[in-house]
């Protein structure tokens, strides 16, 4: 009876390991994105992305996120662009990735008819 209990024991513990060495990659799910080797030469010159008939401005400012943070709305001449999961449309700030949780953001250009109030 005892060894009866090793072999079933061994058996789980052996089908237990294989089932486990099998996980690989990103096992929660949670979205990530490639960080880019450098920044886009046309984001480090301050030329505009379009998105939605307007202009978004890169700005200096760099904001600590994690991918999980952002949501992907697409690309634009190579670089994937992003929104706060929390922003709602008029989007605020729109973000590029610049490395391992560092997106840089962008702006909306003001029209040259709009006045300031």
């Amino acid at each position: 009876m005892r060894s009866f209990i090793y072999v079933i024991l061994t058996i789980s513990i052996v089908c237990f390991g294989f089932g486990c060495s099998g996980i690989k990659g990103n096992v929660g799910k949670m979205p990530t994105f490639p960080v880019p080797n450098i920044e886009a030469q046309w984001i480090r010159d301050g030329e505009t992305l379009e998105f939605e008939e307007a202009q978004w401005i890169p700005q200096d400012h760099l904001d600590i996120l994690r991918d999980s943070e952002v949501y992907l709305l697409g690309e634009y001449r190579g670089v994937q662009f992003f929104v706060d999961k929390t922003d709602v449309r008029p989007y605020e700030r729109l973000f590029t990735k610049f490395g391992p949780n560092k997106f840089r953001s962008f702006k909306k250009a003001k029209k040259q008819n709009d006045k300031d109030l």
